[in-house]
C-alpha cells in the first residue's frame, strides 16, 4: 500500500507518518521508486502500536522507541519487554523531601517486602503510591496506611486479570500494545467500577441508618 493508503486505514496523517520514519519509530517503506514507497500490514500494525503508546500509555516519543526497541530484541524475555513499556507509564512529579515522604516511602517498601511482590522498590509505581501516601498523611489521613494490605489483595487479583487476558496473545507486539491498554484503559474500568461498589457500599453501610435530628 502506499503512504496515502497506510494514512488512511490508522488515521494517522501523512507528515506525522513521515516523522515516525525519520525518528526511527517506524520502519520506511520499500522504494519502488526514487519518489515512492510500499508499505505492508506490518506497518500498520506497528504505526497502531505507536499510537497506542503515544495516545493511550501517554509516552514521549523518546520512551516509545525505547520500548520498540525492547519489542524488537528478539533475545529479551517477555517480562523485560513488559516491563519496559509498563514502567514508563508511571506519573513524573517533583518529590518532596520531608517527614511524610520519608514515611510513605517506608511504608511502601515494607508493603512489597511483606507482600513478597518481585519488584524494584524503586519502579515508578512504588514511587507513584509513595507520592499518593504522602499526600493523604499530609492532609492528616496517614492512617490510610492501615488498610493498604486490603488494598494490595485487591490489586492482586485484578494485576491476575490484566496478565491472564494479555497472556492469550501470542506475537510480542500484542503482548506490550495489550498491557499498555490494559494498564491504562483498564484502571480506568477498574475504577468506574470501584465508584459503583462504593455507592453500593455507602447504602448498605448508611443508606439504613437514621437521619441525625437537628
Amino acid at each position: 500500500m502506499r503512504v496515502g493508503e497506510l494514512s488512511r486505514r490508522t488515521g494517522v496523517p501523512v507528515p506525522t507518518i513521515k516523522y515516525y520514519v525519520r525518528e526511527g519509530l517506524l520502519p520506511p517503506g520499500e522504494l519502488t521508486s526514487p519518489n515512492q514507497a510500499s508499505y505492508t500490514d506490518t506497518h500498520e500494525r506497528r504505526l497502531r502500536l505507536i499510537r497506542a503508546l503515544l495516545d493511550v500509555g501517554g509516552l514521549k516519543v523518546a520512551a516509545i522507541a525505547e520500548v520498540l526497541r525492547a519489542v524488537d530484541d528478539p533475545g529479551r524475555p517477555v517480562h523485560k519487554v513488559l516491563g519496559a513499556a509498563t514502567e514508563r507509564l508511571g506519573a513524573r512529579h517533583a518529590e518532596h523531601d520531608d517527614q511524610e515522604a520519608a514515611e510513605a516511602g517506608a511504608a511502601v517498601g515494607e508493603l512489597i517486602e511483606r507482600r513478597g511482590w518481585r519488584t524494584d522498590k524503586s519502579s515508578p509505581a512504588a514511587a507513584d503510591l509513595a507520592r499518593a501516601l504522602a499526600a493523604m498523611g499530609r492532609l492528616g489521613h496517614g492512617a490510610f496506611r492501615e488498610v493498604l494490605d486490603d488494598y494490595a489483595e485487591a490489586a492482586e487479583r485484578v494485576a491476575r486479570a490484566d496478565l491472564g487476558y494479555v497472556d492469550r496473545k501470542v506475537a510480542v507486539e500484542d503482548l506490550v500494545e495489550t498491557t499498555v491498554i490494559g494498564t491504562v484503559l483498564g484502571e480506568a474500568v477498574f475504577n468506574a467500577m470501584r465508584r459503583l461498589a462504593h455507592v453500593d457500599a455507602s447504602a448498605r453501610l448508611f443508606g439504613t441508618r437514621p437521619e441525625a435530628s437537628d
